[in-house]
């Protein structure tokens, strides 16, 4: 997962709406949405190295993983960035008791970025430098630095995020086509970022280049999915389009509406 912007808390009778793109190479195996069977877990699946790259529960449990791009980092590691996601989601441990955890075996995985939550707490840490924090609502996003990493990339998303798709999610008139059309649109954004702002993170500048904008398409590696999710105080409401190979006019979306436990 490679993209994410969030509102948490901020609009009314909605305490999460996410949207998020996920990049990986095309090669790379892996299950749509889809309920997990003997888990509570709703979440595509990786099947390569299992675990998910976010995923969601009837509990009002939710979580999504980045990855922190440091290509000077040389380490091999054996843990599966999946599982952090697959784990808080299987547990009952509050978000920030679960971060604390994880906290201290943190240095067993590449660098992440992780968002999970319930229908109360929403928790934010990093591997990479940020310990493990209570969100205050707000919008958050974030990419494949850290959550204070002000990229132009994570920028342009929160502008589009916020002036444009949140001013109609507070009109309750608004149809759900045209709320729809405008998370596609957001997440399918190709625009990318003058070679003077991308940041350093110590791979080749034309291929910072490619992953610069919301939307990535190359021959072998690009986005694979995109997903709109919405927490009411009494279901959530997941929506994952998924990208066949590098064209966007080959797809496949998928709908999840699930009611939560009270």
């Amino acid at each position: 997962m490679c993209i994410v912007a969030f509102a948490w808390q901020v609009l009314d009778d909605l305490p999460l709406c996410l949207i998020s793109n996920r990049d990986e190479f095309y090669h790379r195996p892996s299950a749509q949405l889809t309920y997990w069977e003997n888990s509570p877990i709703i979440a595509g699946k990786d099947l390569q190295s299992g675990g998910t790259w976010m995923g969601v529960t009837a509990a009002g449990r939710w979580a999504i993983v980045t990855n922190h791009r440091d290509a000077r980092d040389k380490k091999t590691y054996t843990t599966s960035r999946g599982y952090l996601i697959q784990s808080f989601l299987e547990s009952d441990l509050t978000p920030i008791r679960f971060a604390k955890i994880l906290e201290q075996n943190q240095c067993d995985y590449a660098g992440f970025n992780i968002f999970m939550g319930d229908q109360s707490q929403a928790v934010y840490m990093s591997n990479r430098g940020e310990a493990p924090q209570i969100l205050a609502k707000g919008v958050y996003v974030v990419s494949n630095g850290t959550i204070s990493d002000d990229w132009e990339k994570t920028k342009h998303l929160r502008k589009r995020f916020t002036q444009e798709l949140l001013p109609m999610l507070q009109l309750s008139e608004t149809p759900e086509l045209d709320i729809t059309h405008e998370v596609w649109d957001i997440l399918e954004d190709e625009r990318k970022v003058l070679t003077e702002l991308l940041p350093d993170t110590g791979i080749d500048q034309d291929f910072e280049q490619l992953l610069s904008s919301t939307f990535i398409q190359s021959p072998v590696y690009g986005t694979r999915c995109s997903n709109f999710i919405r927490m009411t105080t009494d279901e959530i409401y997941w929506i994952e389009k998924t990208q066949q190979g590098e064209f966007k006019d080959q797809l496949i979306e998928e709908r999840v509406k699930l009611e939560l436990n009270k």
